[in-house]
């Protein structure tokens, strides 16, 4: 789809009241009208509580159905609320995105005894002691479902870690022994060996979790008609796994089922080569973009922006790219906190928006603003302008003028259906301006500053070019007036 957006439709704080997917339905024509194209939701299967964010996950079948850890619903509404809202999508041409949490399992009904080895938490690699009978909560009978949907029960055989022994209290990073068992080698070499990253690690080489994966997978979409799957954690789930789950989903969803992942990894060399691992059959996010955006917005006019693109998915693999600011983990408060600052969003969302290549995904936090300790304001009447520049006039070839390391711009030449140009030109300094040429179709036409920020209008010359003011600190995009 031409000029698609995406936007993660929920952070990290959202209200624990289950009125989530009901609010939501009533956004969507809005958001649609805006050029929102597809929505990630939250993950929206049972967790530990209703207070967790999704990530806690517990039943992959209760999509807040049953009477499990303490509601019925989960923290954002209830399995028919859930489905109406994808209704409601796609009544209005917004496709849907699921993400699903295959990495671990949170919440055991039970503990079970089992043999496990400690490993150095930060050389995963290196035992650290005998293997031993430790106490883990890896027992998933799910009473509440009471095998609706499936009869298959998770015991200590179909996970490869655990954190803690409940036999004597101790925590810590626990391998759990048997033949055929042990880390993952399609992961990442973080801490030695990066499989187990929290609660009760799955084995995805154990058949019956595979078999198991699969048949969810299948019923995940017959019942929700979902369009696509967002995978979380991928750094830690073995590739080879990634890889057949990949093919299964084409296999039985077709090759318009979208999918894309988490591997949060800031080193081109590692994105390259899991990429090529999974055989470029999955999107991923572009984490090094993110960084050089962060980064960018905190030192501020210390920034050259001819490297903003430098060492990320959208340079190096265009068409791989899912482009961001910020998202659920990255914002205040949270672990991986590296937020973009509020001062440097119209630039950064610019860089992702209207722009030729990546898939740019819009977070709920920057539209809506950010909950918890740490509340930053969404800035709505920014990116909604910025979504209407994109819908109306991000079309066809670029060409970049990024010659100056304080202000950079490019233009979009548009195309058969969007005839004219569009010029965007960015600074992190005083305000200024780029010659930029927009094509001798152009000459004699005036443009105006469809973000409002300045108010004199500029005339193409007989050659096609333009002298294209910028606002201090901020971004401008030109295009001819009607």
């Amino acid at each position: 789809m031409e000029n698609a957006i995406m936007m993660q439709a929920f952070e990290w704080y959202c209200p624990d009241d289950g009125n989530y997917f009901s609010w939501m339905a009533t956004e969507i024509p809005e958001l649609a009208e805006l050029g929102i194209t597809s929505i990630w939701l939250p993950p929206f299967c049972k967790a530990t509580g209703s207070n967790d964010t999704g990530y806690g996950i517990y039943d992959l079948y209760d999509l807040g159905e049953f009477d499990q850890k303490g509601s019925i619903r989960t923290k954002y509404g209830t399995k028919k609320e859930l489905l109406q809202l994808i209704q409601i999508c796609h009544d209005h041409g917004v496709q849907v995105y699921a993400d699903l949490v295959l990495n671990h399992k949170a919440g055991a009904d039970r503990s079970e005894l089992f043999k496990a080895v400690p490993v150095d938490p930060v050389n995963r690699s290196q035992d650290i002691g005998e293997a031993r009978d430790i106490e883990g909560w890896t027992g998933f009978d799910f009473p509440g479902r009471k095998g609706r949907y499936s009869r298959f029960k998770w015991n200590f055989n179909h996970f490869t870690g655990v954190d803690f022994d409940n036999k004597t209290g101790e925590t810590g990073v626990f391998r759990i022994v048997g033949e055929n068992k042990g880390w993952a080698f399609g992961v990442s070499g973080e801490l030695g060996n990066y499989d187990y990253l929290m609660f009760a690690d799955i084995d995805h080489a154990h058949p019956e979790v595979k078999k198991e994966l699969f048949k969810w997978s299948d019923w995940l979409v017959r019942v929700t008609g979902v369009d696509g799957f967002r995978l979380d954690a991928l750094k830690h789930i073995d590739d080879e796994f990634v890889l057949s789950f990949i093919k299964h989903c084409y296999r039985t969803k077709g090759k318009d089922f979208y999918l894309f992942g988490e591997y949060w990894m800031n080193d081109p060399r590692q994105t390259d080569h899991y990429l090529y691992e999974t055989k470029y059959a999955l999107d991923i996010f572009d984490v090094g973009l993110h960084f050089n955006l962060s980064r960018a917005s905190q030192v501020r006019g210390e920034y050259d922006l001819r490297e903003i693109f430098n060492n990320s998915v959208v340079k190096e693999h265009p068409q791989k790219a899912v482009t961001f600011v910020d998202n659920h983990d990255t914002q205040a408060g949270q672990k991986l906190a590296s937020n973009v600052e509020p001062w440097f969003r119209r630039i950064a969302y610019g860089l992702i928006l209207l722009r030729r290549d990546g898939y740019p995904c819009v977070f709920f936090g920057d539209y809506y603003g950010t909950g918890g300790e740490y509340p930053i304001p969404g800035q709505k009447e920014v990116l909604a302008n910025l979504l209407h520049i994109r819908r109306t006039y991000a079309y066809g070839d670029q060409t970049d003028y990024f010659n100056d390391p304080h202000t950079i711009g490019w233009v979009r030449h548009g195309n058969e259906e969007h005839p004219g140009s569009l010029a965007v030109v960015i600074t992190n300094g005083d305000a200024s301006q780029i010659t930029m040429n927009v094509g001798p179709d152009q000459k004699g036409k005036e443009y105006k500053d469809l973000t409002g920020q300045i108010d004199e209008l500029i005339t193409i010359d007989g050659e096609g070019n333009g002298q294209f003011t910028v606002a201090e600190g901020s971004l401008c995009a030109w295009a001819a007036t009607e």
